[in-house]
């Protein structure tokens, strides 16, 4: 059985996309900067990762007071939030993809394999990040 849609129809898939992507980047732009301000003084950091000993990165650009935990907490969260956004891009990208294939099954199968490759990045990244925070959460102990 062949379904056919309506040029109306995709006009409206296309708008609804359109705007899914739309309000999921707002969310995901949002989102950090709002939990950001949770943490209300930035030395509870100190606190948080266990250490106590603070050394001062001022000299190498940080521009603040942190010990070798924190700095390497921060610099993982960073760069797993860019690979994050890159698989988000991807996953877009596969969405747009398909919904322009206009029926070409060749077309929709890379868009399939796009969307597929940046959900499992996705999931890689994740279970990166909880492996990454235990570690750290956890050397305090030691």
């Amino acid at each position: 059985m062949h379904h056919t849609m309506t040029p109306r129809a995709v006009q409206a898939a296309k708008c609804m996309l359109a705007t899914s992507m739309l309000v999921l980047l707002a969310v995901a732009i949002a989102a950090p900067s709002s939990t950001g301000a949770q943490v209300a003084d930035p030395r509870a950091a100190d606190q948080q990762y266990g250490l106590g000993s603070a050394s001062s990165f001022t000299n190498v650009g940080l521009g603040k007071e942190d010990d070798l935990k924190g700095t390497l907490a921060t610099v993982i969260n960073i760069a797993l939030g860019f690979l994050g956004i890159i698989a988000v891009i991807i996953v877009m990208f596969g969405g747009f993809k398909w919904m322009t294939a206009a029926g070409n099954e060749e077309q929709v199968g890379e868009a399939r394999k796009l969307i597929v490759g940046g959900v499992v990045g996705l999931l890689v990244i994740f279970m990166a990040w909880a492996i990454a925070s235990f570690v750290v959460s956890s050397s305090a102990r030691i």
